[in-house]
């Protein structure tokens, strides 16, 4: 059985663009390693995409975060340089969790699952929740260090929420 790795939203403006951070820059080494591993190793790898349209501030997520990010087709909205090259599915996704990764991964048959990116309390957690719940008896797991959250504090307290749910971090 191969193992899964799900690498959410390691896109330029999460790292140095409009929502960019010093911890998403950091773990980018850490996310390539990984994926190096898991293709090595000749597991399956898939990416989530943030895509938004040009009318993201009208949203109900812009609302609530008037930044406009990841809108479809912009420099910002790429994966990052150093892990654009890998192979794999892309799953572009308008919210926070993507439905259609769970649907994907439905009827499939896993080792474990593990998810690396961004951001640890917002994106990953969603994602790592809805593998749990599309595949209860396969191992979710979460690599912290190839992890960032919005704050050290957010990012800490999304790591224990998912412990609570029988999601393995590391």
């Amino acid at each position: 059985m191969k193992k899964l790795l799900i690498v959410v939203d390691m896109q330029k403006d999460f790292i140095d663009g409009s929502l960019g951070s010093r911890e998403a820059a950091a773990i980018v080494p850490k996310v390539k390693k990984k994926i190096e591993e898991y293709k090595a190793a000749g597991d399956e790898v898939i990416f989530t995409l943030d895509t938004h349209g040009e009318n993201y501030l009208e949203s109900l997520e812009g609302s609530k975060l008037p930044v406009i990010h990841c809108v479809r087709g912009t420099d910002g909205w790429e994966l990052d340089d150093r892990i654009k090259e890998f192979q794999g599915k892309r799953f572009e996704k308008s919210t926070f969790g993507s439905a259609t990764i769970g649907a994907y991964v439905t009827g499939r048959e896993y080792e474990s699952i593990e998810l690396v990116g961004l951001c640890t309390d917002i994106c990953v957690i969603s994602n790592a929740l809805l593998m749990k719940a599309f595949l209860p008896e396969t191992p979710i797991l979460v690599d912290s260090s190839c992890c960032a959250g919005v704050t050290q504090v957010s990012h800490e307290n999304a790591l224990n929420a998912m412990k609570v749910c029988q999601i393995e971090v590391s």
